[in-house]
């Protein structure tokens, strides 16, 4: 049985210039997106922080879906919106429409999501109740495959090296400009990325959520990117933080760590891999 993630909404680029508006708007290569793969996108700010990360999805020649965190869709659609000006492209929140449903594998008439699948459907009528457990499964499947998020709560906190897109395949640095592409690709060729998502657990009691600042328990300051609870009592988190010494990562001077006197909660945290490299 699928997952209903009832906690995901749905945006719609509708209109003949649908594609190239988004094209200028966000990292990822909107014009050769196909309706049988998702890519992930950032939509950032001009100053290169990420507003929202986004998993795109053509829907015919011209449309593109936007699968975001609900609590994101109606700022999201207010901000694209306010640049559309004369370009031929409706932004609309389309979560009263359709869903999204997760799979474990690959489902008829679904996408792949890592190593999983969703698909996005019709709104049933009479809804079923959130599954709590389900959705936090499919969190931490997130979790696990270092798949980076932006929620409210961290909205122009990241640039987008520091949540990996440059190493899950969301920048296209091929492409044409698009806001915030300046400070991405000085990131990217001449800069150094200090701090980049990491993967931990931690048995600690009190729950972790999205933005906290907390300190490692090797004295690294860090901020938490997702965190959920698994059924062990532990919890795993994403959380962004500098690279360990020896690592071969770059750094920039806009990856400031926390300022290393704030009173920030200490976690006894253990590093878990991630399933990719961090090396660009």
């Amino acid at each position: 049985m699928p997952t209903h993630l009832y906690d995901l909404a749905v945006i719609s680029a509708r209109g003949p210039d649908s594609r190239k508006f988004l094209q200028g708007q966000l990292s990822q290569d909107v014009i050769t997106l196909s309706d049988s793969a998702i890519r992930l996108a950032g939509y950032h700010t001009p100053q290169g922080r990420l507003l929202a990360v986004l998993r795109l999805l053509g829907a015919g020649t011209d449309d593109v879906l936007l699968v975001l965190p609900r609590e994101l869709a109606a700022p999201i659609v207010a901000r694209l919106s306010k640049f559309v000006l004369r370009a031929k492209t409706v932004i609309r929140d389309e979560s009263d429409r359709c869903e999204v449903l997760g799979y474990g594998e690959h489902a008829a008439g679904a996408v792949a999501w890592a190593d999983r699948a969703v698909a996005i459907v019709p709104r049933d009528r009479t809804p079923l109740p959130p599954d709590s457990a389900a959705m936090t499964a499919w969190r931490l499947a997130d979790i696990g495959a270092g798949l980076p998020q932006v929620y409210a709560a961290t909205s122009e906190q990241f640039v987008a090296q520091m949540l990996n897109l440059d190493v899950v395949d969301g920048i296209a640095f091929d492409k044409g400009c698009y806001t915030g592409q300046e400070i991405v690709a000085r990131t990217h060729y001449r800069g150094r990325v200090k701090r980049r998502m990491q993967r931990f657990e931690t048995r600690d009691s009190l729950p972790l959520a999205p933005g906290n600042r907390i300190r490692l328990s090797d004295g690294r300051a860090a901020q938490i990117v997702d965190a959920a609870a698994r059924a062990d009592g532990a919890q795993e988190l994403l959380a962004v933080t500098t690279v360990p010494a020896g690592g071969s990562e770059r750094g920039d001077a806009n990856d400031e760590p926390a300022n290393p006197t704030d009173q920030l909660r200490r976690i006894d945290a253990t590093p878990l891999p991630m399933p990719y490299s961090l090396a660009p």
